[in-house]
This record gives structure tokens, C-alpha cells and sequence, in this order.
């Protein structure tokens, strides 16, 4: 039996939440399955040592959109799907399934425009294996030995964001930091590519520049070794914060203006912070609330999880 599943949400965050439905759906039928993803999601890193999954199939640009249709559907038919999981409500899709040939479709409900993004993906994965599946998501990779120095602790500062508006000011960190430090002596890792090279440099020139290693030139495969190996995830609601929940890293996770109510509530591993004068759980993307982080909450709770 051959399946594809189709994710084709484009954060690096939003394919870490869907690897335990990924996973069940496998399970349940007991064979590995196909992944239709996009470039940027990063899935051929965040899989490559995962069985449940035997093929990452890239969603080009030229295979996007009521243009690429026949492309992709062209693609598909190809490999001879028996079966399809469709984690959306895209009418394209369903298209591109029946013109492909496959034979099981199984997909949300068509034209729902709003979800929740792990309650929905939970739902529509239990009606199809009849059986519980924990929201908890879990990337499965081959640990090699990092040989962390066990005199320190190890973070994981995830300075990064998909916006600016979702992005705890830098000196915020580098204060965070240097007051942690104070207390306990820790190693940095900076979680952050090439498009943060500014704010990389900005903590590497500070005070505690010396104790930290940034992710720059790593791919997120070879970064997924580092962060297993981290005590603690402290950083802005960002793939990083996803991909140490799904090692089983405890994330301390800043939600300056996004939904705190689907990405930071599906964990037990995550704790959140919020902006100060809003009502607990009800961040969302306009929310805007970067400034109004509590540094002494952040703080507070990031000696409370280290210890």
C-alpha cells in the first residue's frame, strides 16, 4: 500500500506539530508514507532519520497555486497512491487527488477557513485510526555524541522570528544572558541562520559572546544534535521552540504576537510568557506585545526550569 500525506504549510513550527499524526497514520497501516512539504518547511532535515517517512516529495513553486495543478497532479498519478491524507481544507487538493487516480481520499472539511492547527490535525488523524494520539510531536533522530561540557548548563536561545514583530529585542537576550550567567554557568547556543547574522554578532560581541556557538552555517539536520543535548529552550514562538519540544527539550517560549492558544498549549514541555495587560491565552498574530514582555518573568522562570 503506498499513502501520501500532504502538509504543505510553509513554517519550519508548523511541520514539527504534525509529526505524531504523521506517525500514527503510519502506524495504523502499517507502512512508512510519503510526505508532500514545502522547501522551507525544512521536512527532508527534520525526517531523514524518522522510518515512518520514505520520501519527502518538495512542493516547487512551479507545482503551487490553480497554475501548478496539472504538474503536480501529473507528478502524483505517476506514484500510484492507494491512499491520500490531505491536512487542509484546500479544494485544489482534493482536485489534484482525483485527477491523480487515488482511489481514498481523506481530508478536512472543504472551505474551513480557521482552525485551530493542532486540535485539527488531532481531530481529522483520530477519526481516520479510530484511536488517541498525544499532541506532543516527536522528531525521531540518530543522537551522535556532542560531548557537552557537564560543568555548564546548556541553552538554547532562539533570538530568531519569522517577523519583527514576533521577535524579542536582541539586548533583551543579551541581558537575559549575562543575569543567568551571573547564576549559573551556562553555554550559548544561538538559533538563528543567515538572515540573523546582525543579531548573531550583536551577542557574540557581548559579555557573554565567549560561552556561545551560533546555528549559521549549520542545516537544521545538524542543529537538531545540539538542541537534544540542551537543558532549556529560551526564545520567541519560532521553529526552534517547536523542533526543542519535539526532542523533548523544555522550551520557555515568548509569544509576542502570535496564538499562544494553538502554538503553546499542545506541550507539556512548553511554558509560555505573554505580554503584560493581556488576558492569559489570548495573544494572536495583532497582538504587537514585543515591548510589553516581563524580562523579570523571563528570568524568573528560566532559574526555575534550570534548576
Amino acid at each position: 500500500m503506498k499513502i501520501l500525506c500532504i502538509n504543505a504549510r510553509k513554517g519550519i513550527g508548523d511541520q514539527v506539530l504534525f509529526t505524531s499524526y504523521i506517525q500514527a497514520i503510519s502506524k495504523k497501516f502499517k507502512t512508512p508514507v510519503s510526505l508532500l512539504a514545502k522547501d522551507n518547511s525544512k521536512a527532508k532535515d527534520l525526517f531523514a532519520d524518522d522510518s515512518h517517512i520514505n520520501e519527502i516529495i518538495i512542493l516547487e513553486k512551479d507545482m503551487d497555486g490553480v497554475g501548478g495543478m496539472f504538474k503536480l497532479t501529473k507528478d502524483l498519478k505517476k506514484r500510484n497512491f492507494d491512499k491520500i491524507f490531505i491536512f487542509n481544507s484546500s479544494l485544489r487538493y482534493n482536485l489534484v487527488a482525483r485527477l491523480a487516480g487515488i482511489k481514498s481520499i481523506n481530508q478536512y472539511p472543504l472551505f474551513k477557513s480557521k482552525d485551530n492547527i493542532v486540535l485539527s490535525a488531532k481531530i481529522f488523524t483520530e477519526d481516520i485510526i479510530n484511536k488517541v494520539v498525544s499532541t506532543e510531536p516527536n522528531l525521531i533522530i540518530k543522537k551522535t555524541n556532542n560531548n557537552l561540557d557537564k560543568n555548564f548548563k546548556h541553552l538554547c536561545l532562539g533570538v530568531s522570528a519569522s517577523g519583527p514583530t514576533k521577535r524579542w529585542d536582541i539586548n533583551n537576550y543579551i541581558k537575559l544572558a549575562e543575569k543567568i550567567n551571573d547564576k549559573i554557568k551556562c553555554k550559548f547556543y544561538i538559533a538563528g541562520g543567515k538572515n540573523d547574522i546582525d543579531l548573531i554578532n550583536k551577542f557574540k560581541n557581548s559579555n557573554v559572546g565567549k560561552n556561545s556557538f551560533s546555528f549559521e552555517k549549520m542545516t537544521i539536520k545538524e542543529s537538531l544534535q545540539i538542541i537534544s543535548d540542551c537543558d532549556l529552550y529560551i526564545g520567541n514562538d519560532t521553529g526552534w521552540a517547536h523542533i526543542s519540544v519535539a526532542l523533548k527539550v523544555k522550551a520557555l517560549t515568548i509569544f509576542c504576537d502570535s496564538p499562544v492558544a494553538a502554538y503553546g498549549s499542545y506541550s507539556s514541555k512548553m511554558i509560555t510568557v505573554e505580554p503584560e495587560g493581556v488576558l492569559k491565552g489570548a495573544t494572536t498574530h495583532d497582538t504587537l506585545g514585543k515591548d510589553k514582555i516581563s524580562f523579570d518573568e523571563v528570568y524568573n522562570k528560566s532559574i526555575q526550569m534550570l534548576n
